[in-house]
């Protein structure tokens, strides 16, 4: 593995810890305290603030600012101009630093862009947050989330598509061809654990979404 990419505007400050193959592109800031995986990539005018924890493979588009009390989980994608807070209730005249409330989010999860998580949620494995959603409240894995208020609006696959259940409660991904199970409002995949690495042949994309909707 190669040592982690700084490109020259970054600022990286000491202490900060920074995983093999991760990089941090122009204008962005990683903070003393800071933990992160290997093989990420943060966009351009991006911020991982102090104590904040994020795994592996994970990628952060521009514009998006990460502040204490986010731990994000591996193979997690933040859509560009994203919005994680820290505080629920917010005043510039109450210093309420040491209150900051916790938002985890969990592996494989996908944030779209201009999204905004309020803190204090936990994002399941796998939940897909649809472009300019607003996140208030917990959401299990696989949900897709739509609207504001964030609303669950069905499912969705390791792959990105929408999951359609039958009578038994059984749903085949159009892309991997991986076999989902509905139970008592709760997805999990049948043919990969939620906890397994995709295998490589699976880890390309050779058609566009909207070819799988044909």
């Amino acid at each position: 593995m190669a040592a982690p990419y700084y490109h020259s505007t970054a600022v990286i400050d000491e202490g900060a810890c920074v995983g093999n193959d991760t990089r941090v592109w122009h204008f962005s800031h990683v903070c003393a305290g800071a933990k992160i995986g290997e093989g990420c990539s943060f966009g351009q005018n991006t911020m991982v603030a102090n104590g904040v924890i994020i795994g592996n493979n994970v990628k952060v588009q521009n514009n998006v600012a990460i502040y204490t009390g986010t731990e994000i989980e591996d193979d997690v994608f933040l859509g560009p101009s994203c919005v994680l807070t820290n505080v629920s209730n917010p005043r510039s005249q109450i210093v309420r630093r040491g209150l900051y409330e916790r938002t985890l989010i969990r592996r494989g999860a996908t944030i779209g862009a201009n999204a905004t998580i309020v803190c204090g949620v936990t994002l399941g494995r796998y939940a897909f947050v649809a472009a300019g959603a607003v996140v208030a409240k917990d959401f299990s894995d696989y949900t897709l989330v739509v609207g504001v208020p964030g609303r669950d609006e069905g499912w969705m696959s390791r792959h990105g598509h929408r999951l359609h259940f039958d009578r038994l409660g059984r749903a085949t991904c159009p892309e991997s061809g991986y076999e989902y199970i509905l139970q008592e409002d709760q997805v999990r995949c049948l043919t990969l654990s939620e906890e397994e690495a995709l295998p490589d042949d699976l880890t390309v994309g050779e058609r566009s979404y909207d070819e799988f909707k044909k």
